[in-house]
């Protein structure tokens, strides 16, 4: 059964084409300037196949829960997701949504549009000429879908990844309802975000995650939700989403 993606009715740019793209377990949500399905279709296959060829000749790359050593031999999105777990403290296929939706989303800039928003299960690429509010969704917490994070291209953060212990399909060992992460690279945005989240057991926990997060040079911003408590640190703009 696949995760449900009900936030997916309320993301809509107005000057871009929306499509979706799927293959294998990668479902992607894809905002561009034109309607480029196939190309879209193509860098998702390539992607995978770089991953799971350096799966089969590296089978720990698959499970490790912590990072491993930096192989500059291995295909570039293989080379991001290592640098990623190191950044973060985890293994490296807890980046592989952000570091899939950045490959994606960078290989439709150079085929020609020129703005670009690629979600993957919360994860997400951005490239836009103008500002734009990101919704956070966050399972039965009452800042679900009614709060979001504006991001404007001048400070140059394309990942904004979300992590949750409490929705979704990917492994948290954290209670956070929703675990939100700016920073330039998508893959270090999704590393990061699990990593907090594996921190965060209740609403005590939240100070001490976001002081986690304000260490980490390659993070521009965090948001923490746990229940009814939020906690914001660094570059990041808390807005409302008017309903």
């Amino acid at each position: 059964m696949g995760i449900a993606r009900d936030y997916r009715a309320f993301s809509h740019h107005q000057r871009l084409v929306r499509f979706r793209v799927k293959y294998k377990e990668t479902d992607l949500l894809i905002q561009s300037t034109s309607l480029l399905e196939k190309e879209a279709e193509r860098l998702v296959i390539e992607s995978r196949l770089a991953i799971e060829g350096y799966i089969r000749e590296h089978p720990e790359f698959l499970h490790a829960k912590v990072p491993l050593p930096i192989d500059d031999l291995a295909p570039r999105i293989v080379r991001e997701m290592l640098s990623a777990a190191k950044v973060a403290g985890v293994g490296p296929m807890a980046s592989v949504a952000g570091a899939i939706a950045e490959y994606v989303g960078k290989g439709l800039l150079n085929a020609g549009s020129e703005e670009v928003i690629v979600e993957n299960g919360g994860d997400c690429f951005i490239s836009l000429n103008g500002p734009c509010t990101v919704g956070i969704w966050a399972g039965l917490s009452p800042f679900s879908g009614r709060i979001g994070v504006r991001i404007d291209p001048v400070d140059g953060i394309h990942g904004v990844c979300t992590s949750s212990g409490t929705i979704g399909h990917s492994l948290s060992l954290g209670k956070a309802d929703a675990v939100t992460i700016l920073a330039k690279s998508p893959s270090v945005a999704d590393a990061v975000a699990t990593s907090i989240g594996n921190l965060v057991q209740g609403e005590k926990s939240i100070k001490k995650a976001l002081s986690v997060i304000d260490e980490i040079q390659e993070v521009a911003g965090g948001l923490i939700i746990v229940g009814e408590k939020m906690g914001a640190i660094g570059q990041i703009e808390v807005v409302a989403i008017p309903h």
